[in-house]
């Protein structure tokens, strides 16, 4: 639960100020809890707080104080009820499923969404009688026809990745709710200081808070944020009994990062931005990706659902694979990495890292090239960044 005053407040001030409970040392930094258990008065107190009966921590696999801490400020910024963290943002994600789906549920899933979400839903929960359908994330009539009597979850990225299409998040979820169904929108390219999924209709956000939410790529996390009923009821008995628990600090880095999310994202969206313009004047590069250009096709989509077009952007090379390899590896400078949301600009080719586990059937319908490159735009100087570009552009 959230402290209420604290919605009183603008993003920037929640960022770092919400979620704070200071103990009796008077600390001005959030501290870490490096516990795995608590200490009860009694064993009269001890069954109470097993049972719920009473509040207070009983086992850091399912409450920690500074991982309550992040939550709390998460949740504000995202303006939900309720959050809670785990290790990796695909525990997250495994974490909805297995909350909320059961044997013989159908889900219907962005076609552009991260490889690994791809083969969670069809090796894994497939294993376990939950089938799934991939559609276009930008095409409503094929979200309205993928729909059957037993789908229960809506699934989608936006902005995509690496193609950095946006979804129209308020009528999929219009579509959703029409069939009874719950909208998740993974809203880690865009964090809550560009887009909050909920105003939009989201049912639940989760984020892979490795990304954005650290900013430094120091840690692996994850969070979901819902309403209370669908956190207390259904999320947090897998998270209490599952154990994909995020650590405490891990949960202290993340809490340091919130604090200057808002700063960061919009100078990665400013040097991003900068970038995809002067990417479509350079001669061996066919195409690029990113909603701040008016070519693109949700430019205006983008303008209404974010107030920034985000910091990730993916451009397509002539030549192919063999000529993407070869830029990426003249570059001196900037980070071979698939991690993204870093203040260090890192790069990568999708069909060979983030979707190589994709067959090339799968890789061709959700539009990954073996010409793509994706490129993170952190903040370092412009300049710098497009010079160690050109080195590539010019092999």
């Amino acid at each position: 639960m959230t402290e209420k005053k604290w919605q009183e407040y603008g993003l920037e001030t929640q960022a770092i100020r919400a979620g704070v409970h200071r103990t009796h040392e008077d600390e001005h930094s959030v501290p870490i809890f490096m516990t795995s258990s608590y200490v009860f008065k009694s064993a009269e107190e001890a069954a109470m707080r097993f049972t719920g009966q009473i509040p207070g921590n009983v086992y850091s696999r399912f409450n920690n104080p500074t991982v309550r801490q992040f939550q709390e400020r998460l949740a504000l910024m995202e303006q939900g009820e309720s959050c809670l963290a785990f290790a990796s943002g695909m525990a997250a994600i495994m974490a909805i499923g297995m909350s909320l789906l059961k044997a013989g549920d159908h889900v219907v899933c962005s076609r552009s969404v991260f490889g690994n979400t791809v083969l969670l839903f069809q090796n894994y929960f497939g294993k376990f009688g939950v089938s799934v359908d991939f559609v276009n994330l930008t095409d409503l009539a094929e979200w309205q026809a993928a729909i059957k009597p037993n789908t229960r979850l809506f699934f989608l990225e936006t902005p995509s990745n690496p193609l950095i299409e946006i979804a129209d998040i308020r009528k999929i979820a219009d579509i959703a709710h029409a069939a009874d169904c719950l909208l998740v929108v993974d809203n880690c390219f865009c964090t809550p200081v560009l887009q909050k999924p909920l105003l939009l209709g989201a049912d639940i956000i989760v984020h892979s808070a490795t990304k954005y939410l650290d900013g430094q790529g120091r840690c692996v996390g994850g969070a979901v944020v819902a309403s209370n009923e669908l956190i207390e009821k259904s999320i947090y008995p897998y998270l209490r009994t599952g154990g994909a628990t995020m650590s405490a600090f891990n949960a202290w880095i993340f809490l340091a990062g919130l604090e200057t999310l808002a700063v960061r994202m919009r100078a990665h969206c400013e040097n991003a931005n900068h970038l995809a313009h002067w990417l479509v004047e350079q001669d061996f590069v066919a195409s690029v990706n990113y909603p701040g250009l008016t070519t693109h096709p949700q430019h205006e989509l983008a303008k209404q659902q974010q107030t920034h077009f985000g910091g990730v952007l993916s451009f397509e090379l002539v030549g192919g694979k063999e000529q993407a390899w070869r830029m990426i590896d003249a570059t001196q400078m900037i980070s071979i990495t698939a991690n993204l949301g870093d203040v260090k600009t890192t790069i990568t080719h999708p069909a060979t890292t983030t979707h190589g586990r994709l067959s090339p059937e799968a890789r061709a319908l959700a539009g990954i090239s073996d010409g793509l490159v994706r490129i993170s735009a952190g903040l370092e100087d412009l300049e710098d960044i497009k010079l160690d570009l050109l080195r590539g552009l010019s092999r």
